[in-house]
């Protein structure tokens, strides 16, 4: 009796269960392969960081790619990932040059993609353990196979944070430049994508010296990386 419960354990564990899981984050991305990202769990913790700030207000707004200028998503193409139109997923080449750069003792630099930032920001809550890691690296890749890379950067254009309480385009458009998402310029949109890795410290309508050339090394390297042609 007690191996057919032991039996029964073990098939739950490493056969049921497993499957629901796969069951329901399969439909879970492909749902949202149609449905807009309204809310995030980065949404969720940063309210829940700021509940006694009766000033703090999320602003988010969801725009569909052809009412996002190709500006911005060629700016945070240049900025963040380069590759993102050829990899799937992971960016080897970076991960193995961060890898190269701590074993010399250097500062360790970021190598996630674009698609590793939409699985993170859409289906898990920050965090840096190995286990999150482990799904972050199971949602990029459903995301690339179910979703593609059109649909990957407009998620991500919509839910990246962007500025204190600022998440995606329109809302960092109106915020920050009193404009449309779909009439963002070229600066602006290197400006916003500048400020992309730390957007709780940077003001891309308020640039420091820094962010201000960080926004033009940004620009010139928009006219260098490929332009999908689903981005016309």
């Amino acid at each position: 009796m007690k191996k057919k419960r032991r039996f029964n354990l073990l098939r739950w564990l490493l056969l049921y269960i497993p499957l629901w899981f796969v069951g329901l984050t399969v439909s879970w991305v492909a749902l949202l392969k149609w449905v807009p990202v309204y809310y995030t769990p980065l949404m969720a913790v940063r309210t829940y960081e700021n509940w006694n700030d009766s000033t703090y207000r999320t602003y988010k707004r969801w725009r569909p790619m052809e009412k996002i200028s190709p500006n911005l998503a060629m700016a945070v193409m240049a900025s963040e990932d380069t590759r993102f139109l050829t990899h799937k997923g992971f960016d080897w080449v970076e991960i193995g040059n961060a890898v190269d750069a701590h074993r010399k003792g250097k500062k360790l630099r970021g190598a996630s993609t674009i698609s590793q930032q939409t699985a993170k920001n859409v289906f898990l809550f920050p965090g840096r353990s190995w286990v999150r890691k482990g799904f972050e690296a199971y949602f990029t890749f459903l995301i690339e196979v179910i979703w593609g890379k059109e649909r990957i950067l407009e998620v991500y254009l919509n839910v990246a944070e962007m500025g204190r309480g600022i998440f995606g385009a329109e809302a960092a458009a109106e915020r920050l430049f009193n404009t449309r998402a779909s009439k963002l310029s070229s600066r602006q949109s290197a400006l916003i994508a500048a400020c992309l890795p730390n957007p709780l410290q940077r003001n891309a309508a308020k640039p420091t010296p820094y962010l201000a050339k960080r926004a033009g090394d940004i620009q010139r390297m928009m006219k260098l990386i490929p332009r999908p042609e689903w981005l016309e």
